[in-house]
């Protein structure tokens, strides 16, 4: 990033876009790369949790193309355990409330992953680290099956009883570790995307470009609907949801607390449509509202506003694959994420007349 009186005035803009002082906002977009960003050495955490639990791991594979600091970790003396070394960004406190919410889910015998020691986060060359055990199975099968699944799985996260250990705020994806919390955080961070790479935008994609940070600061984070316990990234399976033995389990707690429950579902019914072309699947549809209604039923104001709140991790989807390639000097070339428009309504329409049948 250049430091010209064009930055400065991005910076200024930006402080005054999110409520923060000059100094911050210029970190705010300085830093977005190094903190969520973290390779950590698989042998060194083997280690780790060698002298932390007296264990005896042998090998740490990982687990994700995307998250490079999610292992498994195989062990001489039992199950294999997942290893997450979050990104030093990521304060300790944060992994804890991650453990707090596993706990109650245990608790309320909810199908997640289970802690694998009762101290399960431990601090590793600057970073936080939570142990969780390794759930055998597979993908989720394709097709209306899966949205069922999942439409039961959030129906059955959201009917959970309020508890002080979730009581945090939940929603946002949180690759940034700076910008976790209800899902008005995915809109903060994707304004920090966009601003981060402004005067790297050429002349001939400027309009669209001020197009794309219009919506975002203008997008409804659905504040003020009714409030539940969040897991905030169902959508994507296998990295958010596994098909064991006993049935579907929900990882990746990272973006959980408590927001807006049609946050969580308005993601899920936006992926129900297909991409080519893009248009609404009603077999979809009704299948992630047949299941999700049998625990709960969105009020008029969740229905009458999910349309708007579809757009909240799209926008952010897409302004994460904006700045990633204005940065790369790559050409970008996923609009897809918010568009057609006439899908979102489409789906909007196509779900509020499944839950109002």
């Amino acid at each position: 990033m250049t430091k010209d009186g064009g930055f400065k005035k991005v910076v200024r803009q930006h402080a005054q876009d999110t409520g923060q002082r000059y100094t911050e906002a210029l970190t705010d977009l300085e830093g977005i790369g190094g903190r969520m960003h973290h390779e950590p050495a698989g042998a060194r955490l083997l280690a780790h949790l060698h002298d932390c639990y007296d264990i005896a791991p042998v090998a740490a594979a990982r687990l994700s193309v995307h998250k490079t600091y999610v292992f498994r970790i195989d062990r001489k003396d039992g199950d294999p355990w997942v290893a997450r070394a979050f990104p030093p960004a990521r304060r300790r406190a944060a992994v804890e409330g991650d453990a707090a919410i596993l706990r109650f889910l245990e608790r309320q015998g909810y199908p997640a992953e289970r802690l694998a020691a009762e101290d399960a986060v431990s601090d590793f060359d600057g970073s936080a680290v939570l142990v969780t055990r390794f759930i055998e199975g597979g993908r989720l099968p394709d097709g209306a099956q899966k949205f069922a699944m999942m439409g039961d799985l959030l129906g059955r996260l959201h009917a959970l009883p309020d508890g002080e250990s979730v009581s945090r705020p939940g929603g946002a994806t949180g690759e940034d570790p700076t910008r976790e919390g209800a899902p008005r955080h995915d809109l903060l961070a994707a304004l920090a995307f966009l601003d981060a790479v402004d005067t790297k935008v050429p002349a001939s994609e400027r309009k669209r470009f001020e197009r794309l940070r219009n919506e975002v600061r203008s997008a409804d984070d659905g504040h003020g609907l009714p409030e539940a316990l969040l897991h905030g990234n169902l959508l994507h399976a296998p990295d958010h949801a596994i098909l064991s033995e006993h049935g579907p389990v929900a990882i990746n707690w990272k973006a959980s607390g408590r927001g807006p429950r049609i946050a969580d579902l308005a993601y899920l019914i936006w992926g129900t449509g297909s991409w080519n072309p893009r248009r609404p699947n009603q077999e979809h549809i009704d299948a992630a509202v047949g299941t999700y209604r049998r625990h709960i039923q969105p009020t008029n104001d969740e229905l009458d506003r999910l349309e708007a709140v579809m757009y909240i991790r799209t926008l952010y989807l897409t302004s994460f694959g904006y700045r990633r390639a204005v940065a790369n000097g790559s050409p970008f070339d996923e609009w897809g994420f918010i568009g057609p428009r006439d899908y979102f309504s489409a789906t909007a329409a196509a779900t509020r007349a499944a839950f109002r049948r």
